[in-house]
């Protein structure tokens, strides 16, 4: 049984969002704030976290900053009303892993959990499985049947992200802050680089696919 916490300091979002993902099995611990989220996490084994932003004592960027700083790699599903582009990056530099907007589509919020906690588990085994295709996070290889390609760290890392939300569209910018870091000064055509190498590297490699997203960036499919 997964157990979640909802932090957000309208009471009436904690109530309705706990009985949403309590009708899906989910046990659900709830906070007002930042801190006293992390009060919780004190007490209680936590498997993911639904963050709102605008919150008072501690708000929804500094707690996954304090966080990300204590190395604490939990998952974090990131909701505000804030919708322009800069809110959304500020999430992802402070370490957010998803990010939805108010108001709250309730099925899309359970679909993006269950990719985060899929996602977690692929990141404690450190292996990520696409067909025959295994990808080792110690190792940076990629091994299909008898064959096994050792990547740079900076291909493996990008090619990893990609097939660990498969569907999923990642701006250039995203990607660059994540595998790059935001203080990186290298610009982000150098994502557009990475990936020629990768669709260069798995050319014939039916399992999967990396695919341009016109005005937006990439996304991997699986084809198994």
């Amino acid at each position: 049984m997964f157990r979640i916490l909802v932090v957000d300091d309208d009471k009436n979002t904690r109530i309705l969002l706990k009985a949403v993902l309590e009708a899906e099995k989910y046990t659900v611990f709830t906070a007002e704030n930042g801190e006293a989220a992390l009060d919780i996490m004190d007490r209680e084994h936590i498997d993911l976290v639904v963050l709102d932003v605008m919150m008072p004592k501690m708000d929804g960027y500094e707690f996954t900053q304090n966080l990300r700083e204590n190395q604490n790699n939990l998952p974090i599903l990131m909701i505000s009303a804030k919708q322009l582009p800069e809110d959304k990056r500020r999430g992802f530099i402070v370490g957010t892993d998803d990010y939805i907007t108010k108001p709250i589509d309730e099925e899309e919020m359970l679909l993006r959990i269950k990719a985060l906690l899929r996602r977690a588990q692929i990141a404690s085994e450190r292996r990520l499985t696409v067909g025959s295709v295994v990808l080792d996070y110690d190792a940076f290889t990629v091994s299909r049947g008898g064959e096994t390609q050792e990547l740079p760290q900076k291909e493996f890392m990008l090619l990893y992200k990609l097939l660990s939300y498969p569907g999923k569209i990642f701006t250039r910018i995203q990607l660059m802050d994540e595998i790059w870091g935001a203080e990186s000064n290298t610009g982000w055509e150098t994502v557009t680089v990475h990936i020629g190498r990768l669709r260069k590297r798995f050319e014939g490699w039916n399992e999967f696919e990396i695919v341009s997203v016109r005005g937006l960036g990439y996304k991997a499919i699986k084809n198994v």
